[in-house]
C-alpha cells in the first residue's frame, strides 16, 4: 500500500519507474506473474484504503489524472469528520451549479439563489472539452465548496448545445455559450432601423450551431406602415422562423415573448439600441442587463457587452447577453458553402445551367431568373451577394 504522505505526482514518478522495471523482465516471467495475481473474491473484506494503492494509478486510466486526487480529498474529509466530530467545518464536494459569467481563471457560479466565486480545477482542459477554452457561460458544472465560501470547479456536464466561433488561433472553435435552447435575435424597425444583412449573419449562426433561432421584431409603434412591416416580418416566416412583433411602449407582443422565453435558456443577439433590455425588464422588472443608447451622431447601435453573462428568470429559465456575433457565422464558410445558409436559394440553384454556380454572374442562373420573378426577396439575395463578397 502506498505511503498516505506521497503526493500525486510522486506516486506516478514511482509508477513510472515500475513500469520501466517490468519492461526490462523476461516476456515470459511477466505473463507468468500476471497470472499469479489474481482478484479478490471476498468483497466484504474488501478495505476502502485499498483506493490509494499504486496499481490503481495505471495506463489504462478511465477518470483523469485528477480526479484521483479529488476522490482522496473527498474521502479524507469524510474520514476527518468521522474522527473529530460533526462540529468540524469540511469541503462540501459534488454541488451542481450554473455558470454565470467567466473571467481568466475565475467564474461566477449559480447555486441555489447565490452567486460563488469558483477557480477551475486545473485538469479541466480546454483538449478535453474539444474547444479552445475550457469553461464557458451556461455549463452545468460539479463544484467543490471551501472553507472560505469560494469554490473549485471539478468537472462539466455533457453540454446539450454550443454557440462557437472559430478560433483561427488556436486552429479550433472557441466555445461562447453553453446549453442554450434557442438564439433570440432583437432588432427594432426604427432608431436604429432594421439591418436585414444583420439578421441573416444571426441566422447563419444559429443554423452553423444547431440552435433555434427566433427572430423578434422591436418598437414597432414606430413603423409609418403596417404593411411593410408585417411584409418584412413575412420573408423570414416563409423560412420558418417564428416571428415576434413587439413594442414595450405599446405592451405590443409582450405576452408571446414571454411564452417564447419561459423555461428555457435564451441567447441574446442584436446591436446595443434595439432594445433588449427594456424588453427583458418588461418581462421581469429589475433585470439589469446593460444597456446603452443609440448614437444619436449616428443612428447605429453599438455592442456594450464585453464577455456573456448569465441572467436567471423568475418565470423560469434564463437569457444570456452576449458580445457582438456578427461575424460568427462566416469563419471557416467557404463560397461553396455559403448558399447552403439560404434555403430558398438552394431551392432554385439544381436547376442552374453550371452545378458550381455561384449566383453572381453566370449565365443561366436559375437563382437570379427567381429573384425576378419575385420568388426569392430581393433583401435576402442582397445579403447573400455582400457576405459572398467578403468572403474574397
Amino acid at each position: 500500500m502506498a505511503n498516505k504522505n506521497y503526493t500525486y505526482a510522486e506516486q506516478i514518478k514511482k509508477e513510472m519507474k515500475k513500469r520501466e522495471h517490468k519492461k526490462n523482465k523476461n516476456s515470459t516471467q511477466y505473463r507468468r506473474n500476471l497470472k499469479s495475481r489474481s482478484r479478490k473474491k471476498n468483497w466484504q473484506n474488501f478495505n476502502e484504503e485499498s483506493w490509494d494503492e499504486i496499481d490503481n494509478i495505471s495506463i489504462e486510466r478511465i477518470m483523469p489524472l485528477d480526479e484521483n486526487d479529488r476522490k482522496r480529498s473527498v474521502n479524507n474529509n469524510a474520514r476527518q469528520e468521522k474522527n473529530l466530530g460533526s462540529g468540524l467545518t469540511h469541503h462540501k464536494a459534488d454541488i451542481a451549479g450554473t455558470v454565470l459569467e467567466v473571467s481568466t481563471g475565475l467564474c461566477r457560479v449559480g447555486l441555489d439563489g447565490k452567486e460563488i466565486l469558483c477557480a477551475i480545477r486545473g485538469s479541466i482542459t480546454a483538449q478535453e472539452t474539444g474547444y479552445s477554452n475550457a469553461v464557458v457561460v451556461g455549463d452545468q458544472v460539479l463544484i467543490t465548496l471551501q472553507n472560505d465560501g469560494k469554490g473549485m470547479i471539478e468537472s462539466i456536464y455533457p453540454r446539450k448545445s454550443v454557440l462557437a466561433r472559430y478560433d483561427s488561433f488556436h486552429h479550433r472553435q472557441q466555445a461562447i455559450v453553453a446549453n442554450a435552447d434557442q438564439m433570440l435575435i432583437i432588432t427594432s424597425w426604427r432608431n436604429p432601423h432594421i439591418w436585414p444583412e444583420l439578421i441573416d449573419r444571426y441566422l447563419i449562426v444559429a443554423q452553423r450551431n444547431h440552435i433555434p433561432a427566433v427572430l423578434c421584431i422591436n418598437k414597432i409603434d414606430l413603423a409609418e406602415s403596417q404593411e411593410e412591416l408585417h411584409a418584412f416580418a413575412d420573408i423570414y416566416r416563409a423560412l420558418q422562423v417564428e416571428v415576434l412583433l413587439t413594442s414595450v411602449e405599446t405592451k405590443d407582443g409582450l405576452d408571446s415573448l414571454t411564452e417564447i422565453i419561459k423555461g428555457k435558456n435564451s441567447v441574446l443577439t442584436g446591436l446595443s439600441g434595439v432594445g433588449k433590455s427594456s424588453l427583458l425588464s418588461a418581462v421581469q422588472p429589475g433585470l439589469n442587463l446593460k444597456a446603452k443608447q443609440v448614437s444619436t451622431t449616428s443612428g447605429d447601435g453599438r455592442h456594450t457587452t464585453t464577455q456573456s453573462n448569465l441572467y436567471s428568470l423568475d418565470i423560469g429559465g434564463a437569457v444570456i447577453d452576449t458580445p457582438g456575433i456578427r461575424e460568427f457565422g462566416l469563419n471557416g464558410i467557404t463560397h461553396h458553402d455559403l448558399a447552403g445558409f439560404f434555403p430558398e436559394i438552394t431551392d432554385y440553384a439544381i436547376h442552374c445551367r453550371f452545378s458550381d454556380c455561384s449566383h453572381i454572374d453566370e449565365p443561366d442562373c436559375a437563382v437570379k431568373q427567381a429573384i425576378n420573378d419575385g420568388m426569392i426577396h430581393e433583401s435576402r439575395y442582397h445579403s447573400y451577394q455582400l457576405i459572398m463578397e467578403e468572403l474574397g
